[in-house]
């Protein structure tokens, strides 16, 4: 009999919460199928079982037990039983996008065609992960089309159709039964919320705003965004220049990238860029690593890559710890202007907008120009109101002139004279 225990998360994360368990008491499970969803403060993880077998759960939904605390029995001398099939619990890793990044950090994947064969499933029935995803989103059957066996609703597919957004005729609508229904926050919830109302109390949050000409950098993403993609196998997206854009403004800003630490103020050699993506579990930030370092490509497959793990719930915690600078793009919901949240300890977070065809002077003529509003909210202890607006000046200077992300910030013509 193999007793599982909770492994631990991360550092510093001492318990966690049962968030949903995947499986029925006296089911057969298979080694590595996830039994479990677990909350810590952190983020959400699906437990695997070690070993195949007959699982006996011993804690319930709910429960909050300590890491390598028992939550489960395997009985791994059990044999598997006539006609045992494996759950549908997660999306292929490798799905592919609907979408190139563009302005969002959100991936909106296809469904993953998966291989035809008869199971004991009805047409339209979900399993267990994309129930409880329909479930925590208000989602009906029919507004699904499965693409798992026999029409299952797999995960995925839920995750697509919430992306690609449901017509009003397929929404179902208010019951007006005038009932109310409870659910607990999840301890993840919990600590974003307290995070949050600490950081309005603690620090000294004040925000900057300007606005940015898009057109240079859409020119150049009609121009080679095709290229880009045969040659480097991803695709060319805004986060990509936007978080070039604050690497170099955050090497001629350094308090922006810095943080406060007891009576010291703590300073970052190095640009580690949070970027805030949106999965079914919530707002997430993972983190992309040197960024200051990376060419364009190396960005854009990392952001890819972190935004998958975050959305198919595999994102670690220690992919989400310890940025210095955190990037978030409300445009991709429609937003026109925030003052985003500073994502402790850092000391500020740039917001991004949508981009609106808006008309601007342009030599002293009226154009339409796509335009994006940014907005830096910035902690008024460590960075003063010079050093913000500068730094949102730089940014706006790199974006509409990219080419001088290549040569530091100065003109290429500087650079060429020596200057």
């Amino acid at each position: 009999m193999l007793e599982m225990k909770v492994p631990s998360p991360g550092e510093s994360i001492s318990e966690v919460e049962i968030a949903e368990w995947l499986v029925q008491d006296g089911d057969y499970v298979e080694k590595d199928q996830a039994i479990a969803e677990v909350d810590s403060d952190k983020a959400t993880l699906e437990l695997p079982a070690e070993e195949a077998g007959i699982i006996t759960l011993k804690a319930e939904e709910g429960d909050t037990v300590a890491v390598g605390q028992v939550v489960c029995l395997i009985d791994t001398s059990a044999e598997k039983p006539a006609g045992f099939e494996s759950k549908d619990t997660a999306p292929a890793e490798d799905a592919p996008k609907k979408e190139e990044f563009k302005q969002e950090t959100t991936p909106n994947p296809n469904p993953v065609q998966q291989t035809e064969q008869k199971t004991s499933h009805a047409t339209g029935h979900p399993s267990v992960a994309a129930k409880k995803l329909m479930d925590e989103n208000g989602v009906s059957n029919n507004q699904i089309k499965g693409t798992g066996p026999d029409g299952r609703i797999l995960k995925q597919d839920v995750v697509a159709a919430m992306a690609g957004g449901f017509s009003t005729n397929e929404a179902a609508g208010w019951g007006g039964t005038r009932e109310t229904s409870r659910k607990k926050m999840s301890m993840l919830r919990r600590k974003v919320a307290e995070r949050l109302v600490g950081v309005k109390n603690e620090t000294a949050m004040l925000t900057t705003f300007n606005e940015v000409d898009m057109k240079p950098i859409m020119d150049i993403r009609a121009k080679y965004k095709a290229k880009f993609k045969e040659e480097l196998g991803t695709s060319l997206g805004f986060m990509s220049f936007f978080t070039k854009a604050v690497t170099e403004a955050l090497n001629k800003f350094p308090a922006v990238n810095g943080m406060i630490d007891g009576k010291e103020m703590i300073f970052h050699d190095y640009a580690d860029i949070g970027i805030a993506v949106s999965s079914p579990k919530g707002l997430m930030v993972p983190v992309v690593r040197n960024a200051e370092q990376m060419s364009l490509a190396q960005i854009e497959a990392e952001i890819k890559r972190l935004a998958i793990k975050a959305r198919d719930g595999k994102i670690t915690v220690d992919e989400m710890t310890g940025g210095t600078f955190t990037i978030t793009n409300g445009g991709v919901f429609g937003s026109m202007l925030s003052t985003p949240i500073i994502n402790p300890p850092q000391s500020a977070i740039l917001g991004m907008h949508n981009i609106v065809e808006r008309p601007v002077a342009i030599n002293g003529k009226v154009e339409i120009r796509p335009i994006m509003y940014v907005a830096l909210s910035y902690d008024h202890r460590i960075i003063d109101g010079k050093e913000s607006v500068g730094f949102l000046v730089k940014v706006k200077e790199m974006l509409e002139h990219p080419e001088k992300m290549l040569f530091g910030s100065k003109d290429p013509v500087e650079v060429l004279l020596g200057l």
